[in-house]
C-alpha cells in the first residue's frame, strides 16, 4: 500500500508487474523473496477489503478512496511507531512550533498529534 501511495498515481492504474517491480526496488527485495504469486494473493486480499479496485477492462489496479485513507493511516503509524525501529524511509516529524504552509501539512500535523495521543494512551 505504501508503494501504491508514494509512487504517485498512475493514470490508467497499476499493472501487477509494475507494482511488483516498484515493491522490489523500494524494499531492495529479490524476485525470489517476494514472488508474483505472493503479490497476486496480496492484491486479492486488498480487493476483498475494498481497498483496491481493478479496472474492468484490463488488469490494472488503483487504491479506492477507502484504500487511500487506510494507506495514509498505515504510513503515519509506520512513520511514528515502526519507523524508528525499522529505520524507515521517513525522517521528519512535525514540530509544534512549525506553522504549516499548506492544508496537507496542517492535516498531517493534526493526524500526527492524534497518533501521538494514541501512543501515549497505549504507553499508560
Amino acid at each position: 500500500m505504501e508503494v501504491l501511495l508514494h509512487r504517485g498515481t498512475q493514470l490508467g492504474g497499476w499493472r501487477y508487474r509494475q507494482i511488483h517491480q516498484a515493491i522490489l526496488s523500494a524494499y531492495q527485495l529479490t524476485p525470489e523473496s517476494y514472488t508474483l504469486t505472493q503479490l497476486r494473493y496480496d492484491l486479492r486480499k486488498l480487493k476483498a477489503h475494498a481497498l483496491l479496485q481493478r479496472d474492468t477492462h484490463r488488469y490494472a489496479y488503483r487504491l479506492t478512496d477507502k484504500g487511500i485513507r487506510v494507506a495514509l493511516m498505515f504510513v503515519l503509524f509506520h512513520q511514528r511507531i515502526c519507523g524508528p525501529v525499522a529505520n524507515s524511509l521517513f525522517h521528519r516529524k512535525p514540530t509544534h512550533t512549525h506553522t504549516p504552509t499548506t492544508k496537507l501539512q496542517a492535516a498531517y500535523q493534526r493526524a500526527d498529534a492524534s497518533i501521538q495521543q494514541v501512543v501515549d494512551l497505549l504507553a499508560a
